[in-house]
This record gives C-alpha cells, sequence and structure tokens, in this order.
C-alpha cells in the first residue's frame, strides 16, 4: 500500500545523525511557526554535541543526550515575520522565510486528502490561490500559489484561507492524510490495547494475528510530528468505518486521547467534518444508511475542546467536490470555538422535544436569524416522527418560531424524531445565515434501533 512506502520514508528521515546537526523534517524553510505559546524545536547531532539556536530575538542553547536527540523550547512568540531560523552545531543551519502565526494540523482520510485540484472550480480557485501567508505542508513547506495549492487538501486550503483572512494572521497547515483509512491506523497502539472494548473491536475485524497494523499511520505520519506546537487539528474521516458506527463512537474518542496525551499540549482543539450525501435520497424513513457513523462521529463531542462542521447537504458523492462549504464550516467552528468570536457557527440544533398530543414539537438552539426552510419548492424536508412502536413516517413539518412542528396522519401519538438521518438526507432545515440542522434522532436509547 502507499503509505507504507511513506512510512519507510517518514522513519528514515527521523534516523538519528552521526554527527551533523539535524533539524526534524517537520521544520523547513516556509513553515509557520505557533504564536502565543512555547515552540519545541528538535532533532539530532552527535552525541554530547553542543547546539544553539537562533529565532527572531531570542537564543537557546542544549546539549544532545546519549542518543544524539536535542531539543529546546522558544519562549512565547507574536505573530509576524519573516524570520529566519538557525540551528549551530558542529555546522550550521539556517531557514529562510519562517512566519509566527497559527498552525493546524489536516488529517483522514480521502475527503481530507482530496486535492484542491480535484474540487469544484478548481482552475479559478487555484490560478488566484497567491497568498505569502498561507503555507502548506505535506512533505515539504510552501508558500500557497498556483504552483504548490493544486495539489494540497481542498478542505484544508479551504479552512486555512478562510481562517487566514478571518484572523489576519499566518496560518500554517500541515496535511497528513491517506484515502481508504480507518481510524484505527491513526490511533496509538498501546491506547487501542490498552481499552478492553477497543482491543475486542480490532480483534473482531484483523483477528489475534492482525495487530501489526494497528496504529502505523500514527507511528509513520503523526507521532514525528510531535511536540511541535500546534493550535489544533481537522478531521475528514469516517467512510472506512461506516458500517461499524457503534465501535467508531468509542474509537473516535481513544484516537483523539491518544493524540492529545503523545502530544503532551493539554486538550488541544480537534474539529471534525461530518460524512457528506451519498446515494439516492432515502424512500422511507427506514432507510438510514449514513445516519448512525455521523452519530457515532458525535461521540467525539464528549470530549472538551471538540467541534463538528455538518455536510449532510454536500454533492451526493463517495467524494464530494464541494470542499469550499467543508473548509468554510470548518473556519467557521474554529472561529467561534477556538478564536471566541462572537458569530454563529453552526446551523440549529436539536434542544428539547416537546410532546403535545399528536403532535411533536422540535425546539432548536443556534438559530442565528432565525429558522428558514431551503426547499426548492414544497414543504419541509427530512423530519420523521413514531409512536412507542417505534415504526417511523415521513412527518409533516412547519416552522414555529426557533421551533418545528411535526405531526402525521399515520402517528397517533407521536413519541421519537429524526431528522436528516440518513445517508442522503436532502433535509431542507435551515437558518438564515445558510447553515444546515444538524442531523439527530431522539430514539435510540428507548427502542433500541441502530
Amino acid at each position: 500500500m502507499r503509505y507504507l512506502s511513506t512510512l519507510v520514508i517518514l522513519a528514515a528521515c527521523a534516523l538519528p545523525a552521526s554527527a551533523n546537526v539535524k533539524l526534524a523534517p517537520i521544520f523547513g524553510d516556509n513553515m509557520v511557526v505557533q504564536r502565543e505559546m512555547a515552540v519545541p524545536i528538535w532533532g539530532t547531532a552527535a552525541p554530547g554535541e553542543a547546539v544553539t539556536v537562533t529565532f527572531s530575538v531570542q537564543t537557546k542553547m542544549t546539549k544532545a543526550d546519549d542518543k544524539g536527540a536535542w531539543k529546546v523550547q522558544l519562549d512565547v512568540l507574536k505573530a509576524g515575520g519573516p524570520f529566519e531560523l538557525t540551528v549551530s552545531g558542529a555546522n550550521k543551519i539556517t531557514l529562510k522565510n519562517v512566519l509566527v502565526g497559527e498552525v493546524w494540523v489536516c488529517s483522514g482520510q480521502s475527503n481530507m486528502q482530496w486535492a484542491l485540484k480535484q474540487t469544484e472550480n478548481a482552475d479559478d480557485e487555484i490560478a488566484n490561490s497567491t497568498n505569502d501567508q498561507l503555507r502548506l505542508n505535506q512533505g515539504s513547506w510552501q508558500v500557497a500559489g498556483p504552483k504548490s495549492s493544486g495539489g494540497f487538501s481542498g478542505t484544508g486550503y479551504y479552512f486555512g484561507k478562510a481562517l487566514q483572512k478571518a484572523l489576519g494572521v499566518p496560518v500554517g497547515l500541515v496535511n497528513r492524510s491517506v484515502g481508504g483509512t480507518s481510524a484505527r491506523l491513526w490511533t496509538s497502539k498501546n491506547a487501542i490495547l490498552d481499552e478492553p472494548l477497543m482491543k475486542l473491536y480490532v480483534e473482531s475485524i484483523l483477528g489475534k494475528d492482525g495487530k501489526a497494523n494497528v496504529g502505523n499511520l500514527y507511528m509513520g505520519m503523526i507521532r514525528p510530528l510531535q511536540p511541535m506546537a500546534i493550535r489544533g487539528v481537522i478531521w475528514y474521516q469516517g467512510e472506512s468505518d461506516a458500517g461499524r458506527p457503534a465501535e467508531y463512537a468509542e474509537l473516535i474518542q481513544t484516537m483523539i486521547r491518544s493524540w492529545r496525551r503523545d502530544w503532551g499540549q493539554g486538550d488541544f482543539p480537534f474539529l471534525y467534518v461530518h460524512l457528506g450525501a451519498i446515494g439516492g435520497v432515502p424512500k422511507t424513513p427506514n432507510d438510514i444508511g449514513w445516519g448512525p457513523i455521523r452519530e457515532a462521529q458525535d461521540a467525539a463531542l464528549k470530549l472538551p475542546n471538540t467541534g463538528v462542521a455538518a455536510f449532510h447537504d454536500s454533492d451526493s458523492d463517495l467524494h464530494p467536490r464541494k470542499k469550499k462549504i467543508a473548509g468554510d464550516r470548518l473556519a467557521l467552528t474554529a472561529r467561534a470555538l477556538v478564536y471566541g468570536e462572537k458569530i454563529v457557527s453552526s446551523g440549529p440544533v436539536l434542544d428539547k422535544l416537546e410532546k403535545t398530543g399528536d403532535a411533536l414539537i422540535v425546539h432548536f438552539k443556534s438559530v442565528g436569524g432565525g429558522l428558514v426552510n431551503k426547499a426548492d419548492k414544497g414543504p419541509l424536508k427530512g423530519f420523521a416522527i413514531a409512536g412507542s412502536d417505534g415504526q417511523f413516517q415521513w412527518a409533516d413539518a412547519e416552522i414555529k418560531g426557533n421551533a418545528v412542528r411535526l405531526t402525521s396522519k399515520a402517528v397517533a401519538a407521536p413519541e421519537f424524531v429524526r431528522y436528516g438521518f440518513a445517508s442522503n438526507p436532502r433535509a431542507t432545515l435551515y437558518n438564515r445565515e445558510d447553515l444546515p440542522a444538524l442531523p439527530f434522532r431522539t430514539d435510540r436509547a428507548a427502542v433500541g434501533k441502530k
């Protein structure tokens, strides 16, 4: 597989130097280092070799340990640049055009890997992508522009572009994503095997001799980045785990905890994209498809400093081409959750459910300027209700202020509601900021439906 050759290259790059001082592979010309926090700089040299690091007005000195590893930590930095970073030992390394700003890691499977050149309106976007304040890394650091942007993650690029414009500071993106991969490959092997439920999950898929591949991408692509100072992570993955939503709900939490633990930077922000639409519009409310895997993704919200960008309204494709929507919505989530902007960053979210005879009233929060029906023609779509028997029927839905009233002639005493709970729901409830209501269901615990 392609990612295995990548692991070999990365492992080779990480080998200790025999004499000359070297920086870890993540460091290079045109990079961005994280503002407003201490910044580790590390690498290899001859055992015991004296190493001096200079950046802006700071100078830090250390010695390589008996295995040749060294690390210094720069004091808190303010956004700006460009600067030079020099590392001196038996030899001297000078990195040029280094900026201080916001650093985000982009990771996941094919929809994060999906290049800007493969997305909607790619030619115009690439031609106009020159931005000295946006830097891209998926092997080496490049300034965003027509020669570098096209091959970079489309979701990541649009996220970084929107964030840089909103914040007015440099943004650096590190893309580490591989198509067709399960989250178990991106999770620390020890973290999985230390949790009995996760260990059984992996063994049920791979067998007791199949655990060797668990954590390979984590060790090859994520571990070498640590302890790089970052603001957070954006994540787009789940298609390869869609058949096991209950296990994924635990796996995604295990993965996030393992990254945070090993990074040593606390509960840094972790933002993810709901899986996009796929297949045809459901013919019945029981055609739930990818509804459970999006619900499983939302288990991540149990952890602190996490956020979601809805994308169930994408073009129907395994690889939706409108990645600008995903990137822009991730940026909105970051601006609100991470940077404290007072903006509407999400579509309507279930607040509470009210039962009134033959109707259900669904109250929403994050309504922004108000609830709207975005259907081209006809009634509000995407809602289904059921009685205590759990037999769902499409609901007649009517917006009432910040709530939606639901009825169905086929359900005399409704108890439960589902909204947008399908692979391609084509649900039409939005707020006036043009952000879609997040899918949900209220029946799982009560009737045991999966």
